[in-house]
């Protein structure tokens, strides 16, 4: 497919708004404000099938739905760029590359919920990223495609960006609210959700990057066109695959939806290294539970990657070779998780370093048989955690113990590591 989102492909080129509108840009943001009422750009997001593009999946439109229209007050939208997720670095690569449909995705964003001010929370270390962004939106409103009466339709916009100081956890809609509000990053109850009561207690919704990236091209082409770039009738539109590991070419891609594991190893990544054979991948980020080579004809979507065991996550895989170690990879994810945790409730908080501690015991070769059930207690007793990082950091542990038992069991028999490297 023809790439969408990551069309300017220059190293180090950030595109002008001249290059921007000579590919058509801003051409949706106007039909939106000459013709379309608000609730007609939401439809068209519900109709086009668009799933969150940060991990979680849920139909964007349905979301937008959530808003109540009759609340007094603001409301507000926020775009998750507060990119941790281990693997996951699609969004850094959009946002150097391209960062202008973010910018007219959260025009369109904000004139179907009825915002006037919207926020970009990005992480501590993009800044080339947020200089990108501070950039295209200086020129957006010179242009008159931000701030006061947006091309004469009496439409106002206020957007800003904050750097987060940087804390997995923000990835949680309920705590980047809290960090956004500067106090400390701990998620919220939810009810209520942040649909009905989010930043300074008004309504809000989040969304990722590359989900309100994609809303342009959902409203200058039509919402059947862009559903039909997917590789299945099931799936809906395209999506973006960064790709690490021990491939010959690990890159940021944009793919069809429901395009195969194998396809993506097999064409654009080049197969694996020299060598190299599949072992393993990790298909949605760190905190999703491995494939293996039976699922290389899976199709990369939500659902299907559901039904094989795992999740689809924000498309970042990473692919492990035959002399990968899988204990070894699992304890440096328990690691990251457990760093991370913001330490709200007590399955996290002491959970996720007892779960590390045994890992290291069983890589370190003092592990014993009785291990293997302890950390299949805790896969369990984990996802009554106050948030999803306990139950997403649990992912790779599940996975570890449903495919390769064995390959734990023998760490433990043969007191060592039968591997030689990650």
């Amino acid at each position: 497919m023809e790439p969408i989102l990551l069309r300017y492909e220059r190293a180090g080129h950030c595109p002008t708004l001249d290059e921007y509108r000579a590919d058509g840009g801003f051409e949706a943001l106007a039909t939106a404000l000459a013709g379309m009422s608000p609730d007609a750009v939401q439809q068209a997001v519900i109709d086009s099938g668009l799933r969150g593009r940060g991990g979680a999946g849920f139909p964007t439109g349905r979301k937008w739905s959530f808003v109540p229209r009759n609340l007094p007050g603001p409301r507000y939208l926020i775009c998750n760029a507060d990119e941790m997720e281990p693997g996951t670095y699609k969004d850094r690569v959009l946002l150097e590359q391209n960062p202008w449909p973010l910018i007219e995705g959260m025009a369109l964003a904000c004139y179907a919920l009825g915002v006037g001010h919207a926020f970009i929370f990005i992480r501590r270390g993009y800044e080339r990223a947020a200089a990108n962004l501070r950039r295209v939106m200086a020129e957006a409103r010179r242009a008159g495609f931000l701030g006061e009466n947006i091309l004469g339709s009496g439409f106002n916009l206020e957007l800003d960006v904050h750097q987060s100081a940087g804390r997995y956890i923000c990835g949680e809609e309920t705590a980047l609210i809290n960090a956004l509000e500067g106090v400390r990053a701990n998620p919220r109850a939810k009810p209520p959700f942040p649909a009905v009561k989010g930043l300074w207690g008004q309504p809000t919704v989040v969304n990722n990057v590359e989900t309100l990236a994609n809303i342009p091209a959902i409203i200058a082409r039509g919402p059947a066109w862009w559903k039909a770039l997917a590789a299945t009738p099931e799936a809906a539109g395209s999506k973006l695959f960064c790709v690490s590991g021990h491939v010959a070419n690990p890159e940021c891609f944009e793919l069809p939806l429901g395009i195969t594991l194998g396809e993506i190893i097999d064409g654009p990544c080049g197969g694996m290294r020299p060598g190299s054979g599949f072992k393993a991948c990790i298909p949605g980020g760190a905190s999703t539970p491995f494939l293996t080579a039976d699922h290389w004809g899976v199709a990369m979507d939500f659902d299907p990657v559901a039904k094989a065991g795992s999740r689809l996550g924000t498309g970042g895989i990473i692919v492990f070779d035959q002399n990968t170690c899988m204990v070894g990879v699992t304890l440096n994810l328990i690691r990251f998780f457990a760093r991370e945790s913001c330490g709200w409730c007590t399955p996290c908080r002491e959970g996720l370093p007892f779960v590390r501690h045994i890992l290291e015991k069983i890589e370190n070769g003092s592990g014993n048989a009785g291990d293997v059930d302890i950390l299949r207690e805790h896969v369990h007793y984990l996802n009554y955690a106050f948030c999803a990082l306990a139950p997403g950091a649990m992912g790779p542990l599940e996975g570890l113990l449903r495919l390769f038992e064995d390959e734990v069991r023998e760490h433990i028999t043969k007191g060592k590591c039968p591997f030689t490297r990650l």
